[in-house]
């Protein structure tokens, strides 16, 4: 295996650690350096595993000091393993930042896969796979979050979310009060774990059933799309707060404004000179 001046991604199992690949592990035992989440968390996985490859703290938190610190050593030739908590990383954590770096410094970044709960539970969810969109944890800002799901609200792509036991209640009541309380929705709890559950109705039936049985465990939602009659107009004021989402998330003017005509199904030029304004 090459292992100069690269940086691999490298998923880790989500509860099961049967669900450990034999590349992950040999990647893990021959890279120079791994930068884990949770050093402590990752220290455990490491030694049932036999690894023993040093590591390195890179969190939300470090980010900022740690990806010029872990480009220079790529340059210099080491080979660097990123790993997060559970599943791939740069989804739904700061491993985005490093690979980002990476890229400019033209360093080479390689991907080991494994089992990532939104694809897990989406598959069995019983809602169409053919087109989904992953949304991850919503904006926890009163605001952010209203816009988010007023723009999710018409969209006809099954939906895959996450979120925290503490927070699931009131997602589902702002789902409830955005998408309309008759909506089907896919409840997972501890995916690959011991105690794997799916739950599956309407969002009202959720609210009641999770009111009644205390959330424990991390959640995957996945949402059913909005039938055609339910799509709405895009305004232009949906339109560019919808960029300035996207812009603000690290995406270009460009590609934030193809993604958002293939959604919104109006033309890419219309929506570029939008985000010209912004």
């Amino acid at each position: 295996m090459e292992a100069s001046g690269i940086l691999y991604l490298v998923g880790t199992p989500i509860g099961n650690l049967e669900d450990m690949t034999f590349r992950a592990i040999a990647t893990l035992k021959q890279v120079d350096l791994i930068a884990a989440e949770d050093t402590r968390h990752t220290g455990k996985l490491l030694h049932h595993f036999g690894i023993e490859t040093p590591q390195t703290s890179y969190h939300e938190h470090n980010a900022h000091k740690r990806v010029p610190e872990l480009v220079e050593k790529l340059q210099q030739g080491m080979a660097i393993a990123l790993v997060t908590d559970a599943g791939m990383p740069a989804i739904s954590d700061p491993g985005v930042e490093l690979v980002q770096g990476c890229i400019a410094a033209g360093v080479r970044v390689v991907p080991i896969p494994v089992v990532t709960a939104g694809i897990a539970a989406l598959t069995a969810s019983g809602f169409a796979t053919q087109y989904f969109g992953f949304d991850g944890f919503l904006p926890t800002d009163k605001k952010e979050r209203r816009d988010r799901l007023e723009i999710l609200r018409s969209e006809t792509r099954t939906m895959i979310l996450y979120e925290a036991p503490h927070r699931l209640l009131r997602t589902l009541e702002d789902l409830a009060e955005s998408f309309g309380k008759e909506r089907r929705i896919s409840v997972a709890r501890e995916l690959t774990k011991l105690h794997e559950e799916f739950w599956r109705g309407s969002i009202e039936e959720a609210i009641a059933y999770f009111t009644d049985h205390a959330p424990k465990g991390e959640f995957t939602l996945v949402l059913e799309g909005a039938k055609p009659s339910e799509k709405h107009v895009w305004t232009e004021e949906v339109i560019l707060k919808e960029l300035q989402n996207l812009i603000d998330a690290g995406i270009s003017r460009s590609d934030a404004s193809r993604q958002l005509a293939e959604l919104a199904d109006l033309p890419r030029r219309q929506i570029y000179q939008l985000a010209l304004t912004l």
